[in-house]
Formats: structure tokens, C-alpha cells, sequence
């Protein structure tokens, strides 16, 4: 599914546009363990967590995650978002808690990453 259509099933703010219009998902990673990330997300997928810290986008820039999406409308810091920038990550905001966020993705088709 394209990022772009995710944006608008989540009624979602895009922060960091870094090539939506390109990006292509198959799975989702949930989580606000960053650890949990490294070990098992996989390249290609879509973070959704409740952090809204810089250290969510360096982990999404190591594993090869081309965008994070943040839920529960968190205040973005500033750092995150020119991290996000730097590392060609894009950065979405949404006003779904984690629940519901993967609850809408998850019944229009993407798959969570099984190793989580």
C-alpha cells in the first residue's frame, strides 16, 4: 500500500515529506521499545510508536524504515524533526492511539512483522 494512503486512512499530518508519494509498505512494525525495533524490524516496513524523540527516527534510519508514524498527536521535539530530515525519513503524525492505528492498517491489509 502507498504511504499516501495511509496518511489519509489515519487522518494523519505529514511532518517530514521524504518521497510519500513513492513509498511502499507491506508491514508494520508497532512498538515504543526501540530495542524491540533494532532486533526485529525489517527494512522496507513502517514504524508506528508513541515516541516522539529522536531516537525513533535514528532506529527507523538503521534498520531501514523509510517512515515513522506517531500516534496519540504527540509534541514532536524539534531535534526528531530535522533528524528525520537528515536521514531521509518521513515523519507522520496521527491522533489514533497504537491500538486503533494498527487496527486500521491491519484490516486494510498490511501485515504485521511476525517476529515482534
Amino acid at each position: 500500500m502507498k504511504l499516501k494512503e495511509i496518511i489519509n486512512l489515519l487522518n494523519a499530518k505529514v511532518i517530514v515529506d521524504n518521497g510519500i508519494e513513492n513509498i511502499e509498505v507491506e508491514k508494520v512494525a508497532a512498538s515504543d521499545l526501540m530495542s524491540d525495533v533494532l532486533a526485529f524490524g525489517e527494512e522496507g516496513s513502517l514504524l508506528v510508536t508513541g515516541l516522539a524523540s529522536p531516537q525513533c527516527v535514528r532506529t527507523a534510519s538503521v534498520v531501514g524504515i523509510p517512515a515513522v508514524i506517531i500516534v496519540r498527536n504527540r509534541e514532536i521535539m524539534p531535534e526528531t524533526i530535522k533528524i528525520a530530515e537528515l536521514n531521509g525519513i518521513s515523519l507522520i503524525l496521527t491522533k489514533y492511539g497504537m491500538f486503533e492505528t494498527c487496527g486500521i492498517l491491519y484490516k486494510h491489509g498490511l501485515k504485521p512483522i511476525n517476529k515482534f
